[in-house]
Formats: C-alpha cells, structure tokens, sequence
C-alpha cells in the first residue's frame, strides 16, 4: 500500500505565520499583565481588630504545622489557649455580634464586608482583561491563518490528539504530527506561563489567571459573606485532634553521637 507523500512547507509560514503568532500572543500578555494592574484597585486598609481576626486562623495553622518544633509544654499551652480563644470568639472583631449569635439574622451581604465589592470588582476586570484580547486574537488568526499547516512535531503521536494538534483542518489522512495555525494559538495559550515567569516574575496575569488573593491582599484570603466563627470552629476543632511529637529531643545527644 503506498503511502502518501509527506508535505514540504514553504520558509514563508515559519516566518511570517508561525513566529509572528508566538511574539504577538508574548506581547500580548505582557500588555495584560500591566493592564491588570492598572486596573486592579488599591485595597483598603484594615484596621487592627479586623487583621487580627483575620491573622488568627494563619496562626493555629501554624501551630498545627510547625508545632512539632517547640517542646510539648509550649505546644500543650498554645493549643489551649488557641481552642478556647476560637470558641469563646476572642478574636471576633464584632463582640456584640458574637454575643447575641443565637438570635435569627439576614444572611451576610458579601457587598457589605469590608473589600467584597472591590474584589468583586477586580474578577470582573481580570475576566474583561483575559476575555477581549483572546477573542480577537482568535478572530485574527481564523481569518488570516485558517486551515494553514505550520510545522511538524519530531515525535510520533497517537491519532487521539489530531483533533487537539489539526484544529481548522478537515483531512483526515494527515499525519497527526502536523500542527494547524488554530492548534498552534491554544498551545501557545496554555503553554506560555513558563515563560511569562521568565520575564515577569512568577506573580503575574499574564495568562489571564492571577489569583484573588493576590489581587486584593486586604482579604487576607477569605471569601465575603464567610462566617468566621464557623471557621474558628473548624480550626479548633483540627488543633485539638492534632497530635505532638518533638523533633528536637534530645538533640544536642544525637548531634553528640553524629559527629564524635
């Protein structure tokens, strides 16, 4: 059975197709990456009852995980005093809230916590910033560049990922190596965060996807509308079922018998 004739590209799709689709889709989210924060809204200060209600929960954390390194009268001692703290809701910003929390209340507005509209705000944005530029991307190169064969992968393929490498090109004998102009946008599109980390930094929306924490730094990771009591609960709950085991018992004898 003959096989069919392997095809010969001109120079002229790598050079005026193929780079020029890789160096607009790097421009393009660098431009994102400093639109993004050009957007993004400075975060409001916090005051200290409400850092402090936020920060509690980072520190039983901290003690369930790094606990292992004080010695079991310390760790005993602070998982007390954090278990009681988070039941008795020393750390609530709002005390009266906390003393009438049996009686019946509206449900939170996550709009009303302090940053919830900002941060609302700011996913609107970082979905217009990620949204636009794609689509007339992807416009650009279904007009232009529709159906054209770009390269060649120089590793053999299962005929699982034709649909994924020949998007726009309907011929079903094509060796499945072959890479279409529409596949090469989508690789370039998830494929591109390495290098956005290279020339960005690794804390950037260059790919569209900077988290919200990272956005709006004054939530302090929670969510508006969360019931931080219900959350204190929970964490009082895991620091109580954490176990202790020193890891520096007696060191300075191991060091001793290590090294003599």
């Amino acid at each position: 059975m003959a096989t069919a004739p392997d095809l010969v590209l001109d120079p002229s799709l790598r050079d005026w197709v193929l780079f020029p689709i890789l160096l607009v889709m790097i421009l393009v989210g660098i431009l994102r990456h400093y639109i993004t924060l050009l957007l993004q809204s400075s975060p409001k200060q916090l005051d200290l009852l409400a850092i402090r209600e936020q920060q509690s929960l980072a520190r039983g954390v901290s003690l369930r995980s790094n606990g292992k390194l004080i010695p079991p009268s310390s760790f005993q001692s602070r998982k007390t005093y954090l278990i009681q703290a988070f039941k008795n809701g020393i750390f609530l910003k709002d005390q009266e809230a906390f003393k009438n929390k049996d009686e019946p209340k509206a449900p939170a507005n996550p709009l009303a916590e302090p940053g919830g509209m900002d941060q609302m705000l700011n996913m609107l944005k970082g979905n217009m910033v990620m949204i636009v530029p794609q689509t007339l991307l992807m416009s650009w190169i279904n007009f232009f560049f529709s159906g054209f064969i770009l390269m060649k992968l120089p590793f053999p393929l299962t005929v699982r990922f034709k649909s994924i490498l020949q998007s726009g090109v309907a011929t079903r004998d094509l060796d499945v190596r072959w890479v279409s102009s529409m596949s090469w946008y989508f690789l370039n599109l998830f494929g591109l965060r390495s290098v956005y980390d290279v020339i960005l930094g690794s804390n950037n929306s260059a790919g569209g996807g900077m988290d919200m924490a990272g956005m709006n730094p004054g939530m302090g990771g929670l969510q508006p509308g969360q019931d931080i009591y219900k959350l204190y609960l929970s964490e009082a709950e895991n620091i109580e079922l954490t176990t202790h085991e020193y890891l520096l018992e007696d060191i300075e004898d191991r060091i001793l018998e290590k090294y003599e």
